[in-house]
């Protein structure tokens, strides 16, 4: 998508509008009302070739395998991506899934901080397994075997691009 000067001006100004009405400073925000993210939920088409992918090149340990309890015969399965945080995965056997797509509502991305050596050791892994990505600064986007798109960001937590974003 590639938009001129004036588009651009208007989605600054209004970007600049929704900032001004919307965010406080951070001494007026109340408190959140959320302990945190307990576990982001993806769909997996195969245990083993998702579990080699988690944990075996990205690092992230399975921590716990079991039945879904809202489909019988499926899994339900967790790897720690650190800070108390799950990433979880599910399988649905029988049912006709389509390949990944985003949409309205839909995953864009996963974003997942890591420390600067780490990041630069994971991606050393990436080269190593033939991985595409996209690096773009302190990013490497890529997409796991299912196609949902990861990003391993080296910016520390609650910062992005400098910028203190919590």
């Amino acid at each position: 998508m590639t938009i001129d000067q004036d588009e651009r001006a208007h989605y600054n100004a209004e970007r600049e509008r929704i900032r001004t009405q919307y965010l406080k400073p951070a001494d007026q925000r109340p408190a959140s009302s959320a302990r945190g993210v307990h576990h982001v939920a993806l769909l997996s088409s195969d245990v083993e070739q998702t579990i080699r992918f988690y944990q075996d090149l990205l690092e992230f340990p399975l921590t716990d395998i079991f039945e879904n309890r809202d489909y019988h015969g499926s899994h339900h399965f967790f790897f720690d991506i650190g800070h108390g945080n799950a990433l979880a995965f599910f399988t649905f056997p029988d049912l006709d899934l389509g390949d990944y797509a985003e949409v309205l509502g839909g995953l864009h991305h996963l974003a997942i901080s890591v420390e600067p050596e780490r990041w630069r050791h994971l991606k050393a892994k990436l080269d190593d397994a033939g991985i595409d990505y996209l690096n773009i600064e302190t990013s490497l986007y890529f997409r796991d075997p299912d196609g949902a798109r990861i990003e391993l960001i080296a910016d520390p937590l609650g910062e992005m691009y400098g910028h203190r974003v919590m």
